[in-house]
């Protein structure tokens, strides 16, 4: 709603008459942020805080969820593909703790939030009183900071500084707790919002006496391989790190998080490492004499058993995070920066480099002779090939987002990420429900993109409510729910290794997924041909507006290659020549 110049120029005088409230204060700190997207849910203890913004809610898009989980998800949808925090407001006690598998899934991920809780009035905090939660306690395990702030004055450098630790060095995830009475009150005294934190200073340029060393182990070595992972995106690097791979033709290998950062149909592209990776990308990360990971943080599930990863590489990591260098892998250049900053000193003092023509065709040798691969669907549809049309329907031009299984390890496989900031999916944490919000997150931020939510029926089960926002902000996102009827990455685990017990992965009964689309008002189609399938999709695709798509596919049907737990990059399962 847009307020004329006379009833701005009323509230103006208003407000000049009129002591600010805490609330007043905090949507001044809003806007100073240049905050435009609020996610949240309004309860008791925040009432003063939405009283304070339908008084400015000309100056914000306010995005109401219909539960918190699906606000935060949405906040970090529109954290990974606009690249601006996430902003989330909710209530006390349930309202807060309801966004605690958000804040710790973006905790894990990096993604910048400045989550803003209410609490409970000053005189009764500790007192167990309605909806009160100890959300400080709860969340200092799971941010990069919190805060919970005591005095009205202290609110606008309180949120400044949230806005600079979510956004600054490796980013994550601050929570702001507010009591009611801090939000209702006046502030009585004099604030600014100024701030000085000497023990948070992130290294952003890295030490060049540590780039000359990555010079020195590049000329000797033989079989190098770039890892490129979410830090690559967050510092907007992927052109520098095209640039130097091409120059100095090297193979890449990303990870699940790092997806899109280097061209994925690229011919130095060797696809994704770890437990669902490709065949070329893990032999190489087993072969490589020399591994240069560029913002990656070694998980579990890139490494698979660490007695057999990288075993003869010398290891270069470049982090923003120090924590992060030598964690898990034992590294032997260690090099403390900012990605970009990182690649620009490199390609300053890494000119010239061996041609590695042996090794580039070794593994552009094995990316041909294994690639993924999948049986031609007759009858009934499989999941990957499901994504494989999605991907040549949309010219891999759109911006994906995934809940967690099956679907994620497909589409991470099959939909080839051309682009940064076009793949939103839970990596860390692997949270089932957050695709189908967190692709109204990433719409929102790039209202003029196609957005396509890849998605299970398990997870999509747990956050499908938010179908309200999209008629509602007339969102044409395209859902695509790969239905199995099962849980299926549990459900191929129980087959693999527990003697096919099939312990409570198998749905017996699931809704109509096509009515509960149409009770949203939105379109729905179920398709279980694959020839339907084909000559619907790239209508689907156009149409102007949002769409169910409830694709049926094959409940056996398994994700494969396959890095079995316990065992090394080196013991795929599932690979075919």
């Amino acid at each position: 709603m847009v307020m004329s110049n006379q009833e701005q120029e009323r509230e103006r005088k208003a407000e000049a008459h009129t002591p600010k409230t805490g609330a007043d204060l905090l949507i001044e700190a809003l806007i100073e942020e240049n905050v435009e997207t609020l996610f949240g849910y309004p309860g008791g203890a925040v009432l003063p805080i939405f009283d304070a913004l339908y008084k400015k809610k000309h100056l914000f898009n306010q995005v109401l969820a219909r539960h918190e989980q699906g606000s935060i998800h949405a906040a970090e949808g529109y954290a990974r593909i606009s690249g601006k925090p996430g902003v989330v407001i909710s209530t006390s006690g349930p309202g807060a703790t309801n966004l605690v598998t958000g804040i710790t899934d973006a905790m894990i991920d990096s993604l910048p939030l400045v989550v803003f809780t209410g609490q409970v009035n000053q005189p009764v905090i500790g007192t167990d009183a309605f909806q009160e939660a100890d959300i400080i306690g709860i969340t200092t395990p799971i941010t990069k900071h919190n805060y919970q702030v005591r005095k009205v004055s202290d609110l606008p450098r309180v949120i400044k500084e949230a806005f600079h630790i979510a956004t600054t060095g490796r980013p994550g995830p601050v929570v702001i707790d507010i009591p009611k009475d801090v939000a209702a009150n006046p502030c009585q005294d004099s604030y600014d919002n100024s701030f000085h934190l000497p023990g948070y200073q992130p290294t952003i340029k890295c030490n060049p006496l540590q780039v000359k060393k990555l010079k020195e182990a590049i000329q000797q070595a033989t079989k190098p391989v770039i890892l490129a992972g979410a830090g690559v995106q967050f510092a907007q690097a992927s052109s520098e790190l095209l640039e130097f791979a091409e120059t100095h033709q090297i193979p890449v290998v990303n990870t699940l998080l790092g997806l899109g950062t280097f061209p994925g149909e690229h011919e130095l592209s060797l696809g994704m490492g770890g437990m669902h990776g490709t065949y070329a990308a893990n032999t190489a990360l087993y072969d490589t004499d020399l591994l240069i990971n560029i913002g990656a943080r070694f998980d579990d599930r890139l490494t698979g058993n660490l007695d057999h990863f990288a075993p003869s590489a010398l290891v270069a990591h470049i982090d923003i995070d120090p924590a992060e260098i030598g964690k898990n892998v034992n590294t032997h250049i260690p090099i403390v920066g900012d990605a970009k900053y990182a690649l620009i000193e490199m390609k300053k003092q890494i000119k010239d480099s061996p041609t590695f023509k042996a090794w580039r065709d070794v593994c552009l040798s094995n990316k041909k002779e294994f690639p993924l691969w999948y049986n031609e669907p007759t009858e009934a549809m499989i999941g990957q090939w499901v994504i494989d049309k999605v991907f040549k329907a949309t010219k891999g031009e759109a911006i994906v987002a995934t809940d967690v299984g099956q679907h994620q390890m497909w589409s991470a496989q099959f939909y080839k990420f051309n682009k940064p900031n076009r793949w939103v999916t839970s990596g860390g944490l692997g949270t089932m429900g957050f695709g189908f919000p967190a692709s109204i997150g990433a719409q929102l931020a790039k209202p003029n993109d196609l957005v396509v939510a890849i998605v299970g029926d398990g997870g999509f089960q747990m956050t499908l409510q938010e179908l309200s926002i999209l008629q509602e902000r007339h969102l044409p996102i395209k859902i695509i729910i790969v239905n199995n009827q099962a849980l299926g990455m549990v459900r191929q685990w129980q087959e693999a290794f527990y003697s096919q017990r099939y312990s409570e992965s198998i749905f017996s009964i699931q809704p109509d997924f096509v009515k509960l689309a149409e009770a949203y008002e939105i379109k729905g189609v179920k398709i279980e041909d694959p020839h339907d399938f084909e000559k619907q999709l790239d209508e689907l695709i156009a149409y102007d507006g949002p769409v169910l798509i409830d694709a049926r596919v094959l409940q056996q049907e398994n994700v494969y290659p396959m890095i079995p737990p316990g065992k090394g990059l080196n013991e795929m399962i599932g690979v075919k020549p």
